[in-house]
């Protein structure tokens, strides 16, 4: 694979379907650092929006299924660069093994941490979900020197509703998520105009990394988590005009 073809295939696939793309605050972005990308996510497009509109391949950490499913499998993984999380329990530690190596690299790597919930819920494009905190925990671990949390807000101005496999057919690629095993069919979410919106970024120095321990590293866990919830969601409002 070479370096520059997940972002190759996601212009490509974006033409395609004739999305456009809007940018905003792009004077944000780090350069020369790694780079930790926190973002909301509505829709299978949101990883190929994100690398378009950043023009960097971001190794997104995925769910367990895509990393399953024929096909899904081989686009996800062998061509666009992400990587699935374990269904074992041991899918954290694996989770922030992988990050770390690829983040060293000085590679993006990408982050949902609204979870499973909104892809396979309907939801408006205003709304950002309550974030899980493991991507919190992965930068304060990090031995990466120069690491930043960048929050963007993809923000979907004109959008397309449709429907795709049933959600109980899923749950036969990963049994142990329990949202897979309800009626329906999956939410899928096609963008004709799409607005990212990129957050300030927030640098994870030695101070943080210190209070990482004992009863002060729940605040710190959840400041880092707030600042990046609290970004996106003020973002969306901006670009949801």
């Amino acid at each position: 694979m070479s370096p520059n073809s997940p972002l190759d295939i996601s212009r490509y696939f974006l033409t395609a379907l004739s999305t456009r793309i809007f940018r905003y605050h792009e004077d944000r972005i780090p350069r020369d650092a790694s780079v930790l990308v926190v973002s909301n996510h509505r829709s299978f497009m949101d990883a190929l929006i994100l690398m378009s509109a950043l023009s960097r391949p971001i190794r997104f950490a995925c769910h367990h299924y895509m990393g399953q499913v024929p096909l899904m499998r081989e686009i996800v993984t062998g061509q666009l660069g992400c990587f699935p999380l374990e269904e074992t329990a041991s899918s954290q530690q694996s989770f922030f093994e992988k990050s770390q190596r690829i983040l060293q690299s000085k590679q993006m790597v990408g982050v949902f941490p609204e979870g499973t919930r909104p892809m396979v819920t309907s939801t408006k494009p205003n709304e950002v979900g309550e974030f899980h905190r493991g991507f919190a925990h992965l930068a304060l671990r990090s031995t990466v020197d120069d690491l930043a949390i960048l929050p963007i807000a993809i923000a979907s101005l004109e959008e397309v509703n449709t429907y795709g496999l049933p959600l109980r057919l899923l749950s036969f690629f990963d049994p142990s998520e329990p949202l897979f095993n309800q009626p329906g069919l999956h939410p899928l979410v096609i963008y004709n105009r799409v607005a990212v919106l990129i957050g300030r970024p927030y640098w994870i120095t030695p101070q943080h990394q210190q209070k990482y321990h004992g009863k002060q590293a729940k605040n710190v866990v959840n400041e880092l988590t707030k600042h990046c919830q609290d970004e996106i969601a003020s973002l969306l409002v901006q670009g949801c005009y």
